[in-house]
């Protein structure tokens, strides 16, 4: 971390970069950045905007299994929860033929309450809204390793499976008969999404983090005419409104988080205007 230090110091002389906290904040956004708009072209094409938003909910129950059994620690409770709901959800699907909408629903709502009860006993709630709201300024070293791996793993996946999924995505018959596994390929993304939200969600917040999985994209979408550039964009959206949101919100006081989710709001609302102002021109 003194090498990351030492660079920030040397080449961003503002007066935001003379803090630790920001610094590993600015890596944190860094990190957090390209991973998010990279899953977020996944998570949008096959059509699991919801199904993140369920996940993202399920940290509080990660974290009341976590306090069941007596856990100082209970992000490996989340974790371990969190991909074991995202595959049960992924097979109760396919077993049953339900609209997602409805199973995604029914899980929301069950797995919601089962950790807001646990949390509530003895009006414990408070100590863990953090978990709501998140705070990126608050990230160490040892946060950061995590964050590193979730870029990796978002990388690697997008590398090794992401035209499988998209082709899974748009014709589910076509890729059954060029072998792919279907089921095993959406119980793997999901897992994916299962693991990258719940290391990520105590920096972000819940209310947070499910924005950043589509506003990316979907102001991607406006300007990308390929797939490759409907990456590119999106991951650039993500850091950019990952990085601008995080020093804006230094200077305005305001909450990191929400501050990153408006600057990416802002960037679909601006390429949204700009696509229907240029149409009008022609």
């Amino acid at each position: 971390m003194n090498l990351w230090y030492g660079f920030v110091a040397a080449v961003l002389p503002f007066s935001w970069a003379k803090y630790d906290f920001m610094k590993n904040a600015l890596l944190a956004a860094l990190l957090i950045g390209p991973s998010f708009g990279v899953l977020s072209t996944m998570v949008i094409s096959s059509r699991l905007a919801f199904f993140s938003d369920v996940i993202g909910h399920s940290a509080l129950t990660g974290v009341a299994i976590g306090i069941l059994f007596g856990m100082v620690d209970p992000l490996p409770a989340m974790v371990g929860f969190a991909v074991v709901l995202a595959i049960g959800i992924t097979l109760f699907r396919h077993w049953t033929q339900a609209a997602s909408d409805t199973v995604l629903g029914v899980f929301f709502a069950g797995v919601v309450a089962f950790g807001i009860a646990i949390l509530t006993r003895s009006g414990g709630f408070a100590k863990f809204t953090n978990y709501l709201i998140g705070d990126i300024l608050s990230i160490g070293p040892k946060e950061i390793g995590f964050l590193a791996l979730t870029f990796v793993l978002v990388f690697v996946y997008w590398g090794a499976a992401g035209n499988s999924l998209i082709l899974s995505t748009m014709n589910t018959s076509l890729a059954r008969s060029r072998g792919i596994r279907v089921m095993v390929l959406e119980a793997s993304f999901a897992s994916l999404i299962a693991v990258v939200v719940t290391l990520s969600i105590q920096w972000l917040g819940v209310l947070i983090i499910n924005s950043l999985l589509i506003l990316p994209a979907a102001a991607a979408r406006i300007p990308a005419r390929t797939v490759r550039a409907y990456t590119a964009w999106s991951a650039s959206i993500s850091l950019f409104s990952c990085v601008t949101g995080l020093i804006v919100s230094f200077y305005l006081d305001s909450s990191a988080g929400a501050t990153i989710v408006l600057v990416a709001a802002a960037c679909y609302m601006i390429l949204a205007l700009a696509s229907v102002f240029m149409k009008k021109r022609q």
